[in-house]
């Protein structure tokens, strides 16, 4: 059965973070997708799963990636978007320290050019270093880098926190990296 939920929280990820139109949806103000429109647009395209899956998906997965609203009729993912999204997040005082999991093989851009957000809408961060660590194994041998937050704070850099706590901001100049 857990294979099953990786799959549907793979799919969750597709089609809430990075291509909602290909199965005909539109993210909602807040990234929110109705959940039987979610539920009929995979039974369409041939991979059904039912409103229960969908709840214990949500609720087991590690990373909280997706979140219901209270009513429970609407769904989302919480962080991670390629697509345009305004999640209506706001802007929050960080600790004064935040990591980040990465590999060798990213350092020398990462030393040169500070972490930029790619293709999402945001630097993803961590509140602690085991979870920058296994962020960071998902590629192979994890590094970690610590995050001045605090002072990019106070010189004017946005902070947010999303609903299944990543810390998340529009970029980390090299400055304000340093190995952790």
């Amino acid at each position: 059965m857990e294979k099953r939920f990786v799959r549907v929280s793979k799919y969750l990820a597709k089609y809430l973070r990075h291509a909602p139109e290909e199965l005909g949806l539109t993210l909602r103000p807040g990234g929110w997708v109705p959940v039987d429109d979610l539920l009929d647009a995979a039974e369409r395209q041939g991979f059904p799963f039912s409103y229960d899956e969908l709840v214990e998906c949500v609720e087991t997965n590690d990373k909280r990636r997706f979140s219901f609203d209270e009513t429970n009729v609407l769904i989302r993912a919480n962080q991670g978007h390629s697509v345009e999204v305004d999640l209506h997040l706001e802007g929050r005082e960080p600790p004064e320290v935040l990591y980040h999991g990465t590999v060798e093989g990213f350092l020398a851009a990462i030393w040169e050019e500070g972490l930029v957000r790619g293709r999402r809408h945001h630097v993803h961060l961590s509140s602690d270093v085991e979870t920058a660590r296994r962020v960071g194994a998902r590629r192979g041998k994890p590094l970690i880098l610590s995050v001045d937050a605090g002072r990019m704070r106070r010189e004017g850099h946005r902070f947010f926190l999303s609903a299944n706590g990543v810390w998340l901001t529009d970029a980390v100049p090299p400055a304000y990296l340093s190995s952790a």
